[in-house]
């Protein structure tokens, strides 16, 4: 098995987009920071996020537990070949890290890996929200990332430092290999009446509590995501 690297990093400041006067929804002004470019310089990468990037959305997006976003970079021949959307490529999803010989089947809640100077350890899949779908002008986007489970996934920083594309990502640990984040996806998604498997969810110690949140309030018999 190859050693997964970071193809291609990634930053970006917040700004807005497209036409406050458009009727269609998906022509709107709106601002985000998903427009990140890739660069090729050292970044310094603190406990959240790297130097220079932005977050518009600091509620949903940001902070410690979602310091960087991370997305294969093989699921973009799916999305163009498959899935028919035009012009998505590297970057198209927001990401900080474009990573190869990794997907969410091979990586772990909690996995934990040397990035240059920094360590960084996985903290939860994201969610799939809006913004995709209103960048490539797809309006289901967001339920098709969620049914396919290219969901991508965040990082914590556990050790700050500087970092630049085309770093190995050298695995340190792996404490939880039962909790892939395609099995996390499930849970979420697909088995949502399997309590017992939420509430062993629920007890994996290195889940963000924004990912438990709502698995708490299912077993609470509560609506939840």
């Amino acid at each position: 098995m190859n050693t997964p690297y970071v193809q291609n990093l990634l930053v970006g400041k917040v700004k807005q987009v497209a036409d406050p006067n458009a009727i269609n929804p998906l022509e709107k002004a709106w601002e985000s920071g998903m427009f990140k470019e890739s660069t090729e310089m050292p970044v310094w990468l603190s406990k959240s996020g790297l130097y220079g990037d932005e977050v518009a959305d600091k509620k949903n997006h940001g902070g410690q537990e979602k310091a960087i976003f991370a997305y294969p970079v093989s699921h973009y021949d799916y999305w163009q070949d498959e899935q028919h959307i035009e012009g998505i490529h590297i970057g198209g999803m927001g990401e900080n890290l474009a990573v190869a010989d990794m997907d969410e089947y091979t990586v772990c809640i909690g996995d934990t890996y040397q990035f240059g100077e920094a360590v960084i350890q996985v903290s939860q899949p994201r969610k799939p929200c809006w913004k995709p779908a209103r960048r490539h002008q797809t309006m289901d986007l967001a339920m098709r990332i969620q049914k396919t489970g290219r969901t991508g996934w965040y990082f914590r920083v556990l050790q700050e430092g500087f970092v630049k594309a085309g770093a190995e990502l050298a695995l340190l640990e792996r404490p939880h290999i039962e909790w892939s984040i395609a099995n996390c996806n499930e849970v979420m998604y697909e088995k949502k009446n399997d309590l017992e498997l939420a509430k062993k969810l629920v007890k994996c110690h290195l889940l963000a509590d924004s990912w438990k949140q709502p698995l708490v309030k299912r077993l609470e018999g509560k609506a939840s995501s």
